[in-house]
């Protein structure tokens, strides 16, 4: 393919191989040609062929994987969990405006369960906030998030529609989350779930669990997120030990989010 002159070569190739996605020519999770097959077909460097395919990447219309190649993304947008974010921080990455719907907001006993979790006594009392989460006003997660009185008392029922449980306390009362601890597991949609998420019954849901801490490792809340297994999916990238090559030790580089747009 010949390129003009007059405008960057590297523009081109991106406009190109942009639109040869919208059109269906490269499916979602389909491999791209490598660089060097790039670089051969527009006869241009692998460097040019690099920045074109950079750009696209920061448009989240590829995902990259090292040493396989390029990838389709499926119009999934991806975070780094590494760095603790809430909701609305995974939509605005997403390209996805984030709102929420308030379920519930209300004093209940905490169970046993609970109550080792938060490190409070079985029966204290806690606030027990459900929320529809919702991506350009579709549904995405539902979840039940469980705080002390001494934190629940602080948060504002109706700004939890547009804005966080973190954001509220960092930003009104100084009470800064600096840790999260996250497991998960697959559920199935019952009723009320499937209702509210709108799927059918029965369908796969990702769950997860979060316990989240403030400074001097006091947890802040528990929550149970359901997300719709058709808008997220995470990656995770290990890193091998180079230090030592015998090592089978794989630590985490990257754990990425990745929520699919309509």
């Amino acid at each position: 393919m010949k390129l003009k002159d007059g405008i960057p070569r590297h523009a081109q190739i991106t406009n190109w191989l942009r639109t040869q996605i919208e059109a269906g020519e490269f499916k979602p999770d389909e491999k791209l040609p490598s660089e060097n097959e790039l670089a051969k077909k527009f006869d241009v460097s692998r460097v040019t062929i690099r920045r074109a395919l950079q750009s696209l990447e920061s448009e989240s219309i590829i995902y990259r994987c090292q040493g396989l190649g390029s990838f389709v993304s499926d119009e999934r947008a991806p975070h780094n969990l590494i760095r603790l974010t809430d909701f609305n921080e995974d939509m605005a990455k997403a390209g996805l405006k984030a709102s929420s719907e308030v379920r519930d907001f209300i004093t209940v006993d905490a169970p046993d369960w609970l109550a080792g979790i938060l490190e409070i006594e079985e029966g204290t009392k806690v606030i027990r906030i459900d929320r529809l989460r919702l991506g350009d006003g579709e549904p995405v997660a539902f979840d039940s998030t469980w705080l002390p009185i001494l934190y629940g008392q602080l948060l504002d029922k109706e700004n939890l529609g547009e804005t966080t449980i973190y954001r509220q306390l960092e930003e009104n009362y100084d009470i800064p989350i600096v840790r999260g601890c996250y497991r998960m597991t697959a559920e199935i949609a019952d009723d009320q779930l499937a209702s509210d998420l709108k799927v059918p019954k029965n369908s796969p849901l990702l769950l997860i669990d979060r316990t989240s801490f403030t400074i001097g490792g006091k947890a802040v809340y528990y929550q149970k997120r359901f997300y719709r297994s058709d808008k997220v999916i995470y990656e995770m990238t290990l890193e091998r030990n180079q230090n030592d090559p015998t090592s089978t030790e794989m630590p985490l580089k990257e754990f990425v989010p990745v929520f699919k747009s309509q």
